[in-house]
């Protein structure tokens, strides 16, 4: 199993345990990922991890980014989190609001606040706590 593991990232979350609000604005692909293989299925991969981060804000970024932070593989967002971002990313990494890999960082949220959104699904409320 494969791993993709953003350096700057990592290095954010270690260098800033305090941190509390996040704002990433980059319309370009992710690049100088590190790719991590796990030997066993059950050995504890690397995940990001952003303690005390109370505000998260993902506009105007490039769908890499909506990734890094929504999967549950790749990062570990604390509860009690409130989210900005552009609806029509986080419905692609999220599958129309139904994929499992993104559920669990999405279920700590309580606050989501989406720009560019028409129409919300019905089954958005039970997506997010």
């Amino acid at each position: 199993m494969a791993v993709i593991i953003n350096l700057f990232f990592l290095r954010i979350a270690q260098s800033f345990p305090w941190l509390k609000k996040l704002t990433v604005v980059n319309r370009k692909r992710q690049n100088n990922k590190l790719f991590k293989t796990s030997k066993n299925d059950n050995q504890d991969l690397l995940i990001i991890k952003y303690p005390r981060l109370t505000e998260f804000i993902l506009f105007n970024t490039h769908i890499d980014y909506v990734e890094q932070f929504l999967f549950g593989t790749k990062t570990c967002l604390p509860y009690h989190l409130c989210l900005r971002a552009d609806y029509g990313r986080a419905k692609k990494i999220t599958r129309n609001f139904r994929r499992n890999l993104t559920r669990s960082n999405c279920a700590k949220l309580d606050c989501v606040v989406f720009v560019r959104a028409l129409k919300f699904p019905e089954h958005l409320k039970d997506y997010f706590s």
